[in-house]
């Protein structure tokens, strides 16, 4: 079984940076792709960025293109979301998972992930 456990989120004003990481434990998952999606209040959970087992391949919403990094540390068995500029529309939970999927157009599905952590708040206001 793989355990993923989210940290880093909080409040920030616009234009601020938060940066998430996801720690897993219980398996190895390095050779496992590694997502973020969030889901807001009243919303279905949305993909936000997704990175593949080797982190030579990202993919990024549309909505935080330009603005998020996703990152990886297989020695570490993490991976990281760099959120600069922020918007008041960026608040939600978000959530790490991973999936044993390869194949870029398969990352941007929640149901395409195995595993996923809690999730951790994060709120930016205007």
């Amino acid at each position: 079984q793989v355990q993923l456990v989210e940290s880093g989120g909080g409040l920030v004003q616009a234009g601020g940076s938060l940066r998430l990481s996801c720690a897993a434990s219980g398996r190895t998952v390095s050779s496992y792709a590694r997502g973020w999606f969030r889901q807001a209040p009243g919303k279905e959970r949305e993909f936000v960025a997704a990175i593949g087992w080797s982190g030579g391949s990202t993919y990024y919403a549309d909505s935080v293109k330009g603005r998020f990094t996703i990152s990886r540390d297989n020695a570490k068995n993490t991976v990281t979301l760099q959120m600069n500029s922020l918007k008041p529309e960026d608040t939600a939970v978000y959530y790490c998972a991973a999936t044993r999927y390869s194949g870029g157009s398969r990352y941007y599905y929640a149901s395409s992930y195995n595993y996923w952590g809690q999730g951790t708040q994060v709120t930016v206001s205007s």
